[in-house]
Order: C-alpha cells, then sequence, then structure tokens
C-alpha cells in the first residue's frame, strides 16, 4: 500500500472495524494451500486435530470415519503447525507489513482454522475465547480460496461493532464463562439495537482477504444449498508482546512471527488434562524469564 491507501485503510479500520482486500493473495501461494489441504486428508496425518461441526465433536484426523469425510463438514485446525505453505501464505511481507500496522507491532500468527463449508457459526467476538493480554491485541484474517456464492454460507459481520465496550463477566474478566453465554448474547443483542448497526456480508473471490478487529461481532449465514462448499482459511494473531510476556514460542517467518506449540488435545485425553494443569504454568515460567532478560521489562 502507498501512502494515501494505507492511511484510507487505517481510517476505514478504526471507523468499522474492518478491512476487505480483494486480490491480496496470489493464486500461486493459495493454490499451494489447497494442495496440502487435499494431501493432509489424503495421508491422514497422525497429529492434526479437527472439528466436526455437524456432530459437536474434536478428534484426529486420522480417526475420522469414511463415511464422514464424505458428508460432514469439518474445521482442520492449526495447519500452520505443519505445512510451510499455510505460515507463507499467513505471513507473507504485505500481510506481516499491514498487521503491524494494525497491532502496532509484529504479529504472531497463533492458530489457522481450514474449512471446505460455510461454518453457520452463530455471532460472536473473538476476544471472548482467545482473549488477548492487552485488549486491542488480537487480529483476525479470513482468505477466500475459491469464488463464493451465496448459497454457500457467507460470513456475517456487523460493522462498528468492535467500538462495543467489552462484556465483562462475574469473576471480572473478559474471557467467556460458558455458563455466562446467554446473557453476554442478550447484552450484545441490545447494544447492537442501541448503536444503530447492522450486518453486512462478506462475498469474496478466490484471493481476496478480510481483516477484523477481535471485538468485532461475527458469525456465519446459513448454508442455503447443501454440498455448496466455501473454502477458506482463517488466521488469528497476537502481538510479539503480548507473547513474549505470555511464555510462547515464537519462530520468525517474514515481517512476524508463528507460536510454536502442540497440536489441539482431544478432549479428555491425557494430554488435554495435563495441558490444563502444566501448560499456564509453564507459559508463566516462560514469561518470567523473559521479562529478566529484557531487564524486567516485555519485548
Amino acid at each position: 500500500m502507498d501512502g494515501q491507501q494505507l492511511h484510507d485503510a487505517m481510517a476505514e479500520w478504526d471507523a468499522r472495524g474492518v478491512l476487505a482486500l480483494p486480490s491480496f493473495c496470489n493464486d500461486a501461494e493459495v493454490d499451494a494451500v489447497l494442495a496440502d489441504y487435499r494431501a493432509i486428508w489424503r495421508d491422514g496425518h497422525a497429529r492434526v486435530t479437527v472439528d466436526d461441526m455437524d456432530v459437536d465433536r474434536r478428534m484426529r484426523l486420522r480417526d475420522v470415519p469414511t463415511d464422514a469425510r464424505a458428508s460432514h463438514r469439518f474445521k482442520v485446525n492449526d495447519l500452520y503447525l505443519e505445512q510451510a505453505s499455510v505460515r507463507r501464505l499467513a505471513l507473507d511481507d504485505r500481510m506481516a507489513a499491514l498487521l503491524q500496522q494494525l497491532l502496532g507491532e509484529r504479529p504472531a500468527l497463533c492458530n489457522s482454522l481450514s474449512l471446505e463449508y460455510g461454518t453457520e457459526q452463530a455471532d460472536h467476538v473473538d476476544s471472548l475465547f482467545m482473549t488477548p493480554r492487552t485488549p486491542t491485541h488480537l487480529v483476525a484474517v479470513w482468505v477466500a480460496l475459491e469464488d463464493c456464492t451465496p448459497e454457500s454460507g457467507l460470513l456475517r459481520y456487523w460493522p462498528g461493532s468492535h467500538k462495543i465496550d467489552p462484556y465483562v463477566f462475574s469473576n471480572g474478566a473478559r474471557h467467556y464463562i460458558p455458563e455466562e453465554m446467554g446473557a453476554w448474547s442478550a447484552w450484545m443483542q441490545t447494544q447492537v439495537q442501541q448503536h444503530g448497526l447492522h450486518s453486512e456480508l462478506f462475498q469474496p473471490n478466490k484471493g481476496d482477504a478480510f481483516i477484523w478487529n477481535a471485538q468485532l461481532l461475527h458469525g456465519g449465514n446459513p448454508i442455503a444449498e447443501h454440498g455448496r462448499t466455501r473454502r477458506s482459511i482463517v488466521f488469528h494473531y497476537f502481538s510479539e508482546s503480548d507473547c513474549r510476556a505470555m511464555g510462547h514460542r515464537l519462530v520468525p517467518e517474514s515481517g512476524g512471527y508463528w507460536i510454536r506449540r502442540s497440536h489441539q488435545p482431544i478432549p479428555g485425553s491425557f494430554n488435554a488434562r495435563m495441558r490444563g494443569h502444566a501448560g499456564p504454568t509453564v507459559r508463566r515460567i516462560r514469561g518470567l524469564f523473559a521479562r529478566k532478560r529484557n531487564g524486567g521489562e516485555t519485548m
């Protein structure tokens, strides 16, 4: 982007909380991601975790039944941990530079979600579930891997909703409490009405990118035509300073970083129990060492 384009983009970001970027990603990058996505299903990678959106179940990709592969909708988690093509798309020079402008510092890729179909997700706010240490230090990017039609269940979003003050749960925190999500939903509906906000749909072509503020209310429209695909990949990014303070292991990539970590555990597994008990402690210790190395300050 030149100076005027960047100025206009930042103005739109401040006002609407979104940036729509036509043809931002080239066909070669997108095709490489698609080819690797097909390969991961063909090879049945042992470590990769998927979410079956039709039965609300998490499992390893290798354990997905053959009949479900052909008929269910899946969210494939964190292929960035396995595939260089995904990391290149998420952190290419132009994307990393733009994200640095939005975050105020270098971005750190923290997850990727690969999808063949629309999610039909209820309206939500990302920061409820991926709560950043610094309130403004989380950004999401959605990249279309094919031309998308209205029947595929388009991304729905509420421009300006990022300006709604974050909801505070009963424990005084901004991270969601499952039992209180009904109250959050009712509160958010009231806020949307009071602010006079209206939803819009994003209908992209292959290579288009869509960036949104982590406080933006968004969801997935219903799929009107069964079997209609909406191939896409979603990325989330924390800031470098938040990641270092939290003790995450960062790997340099282009103008940013990606977080090196284990794949998502399966609920009820030994790994899930160990991560629940030990993971936060390990990250806190890493964060303390990071601050000590920098004279008590976070990088």
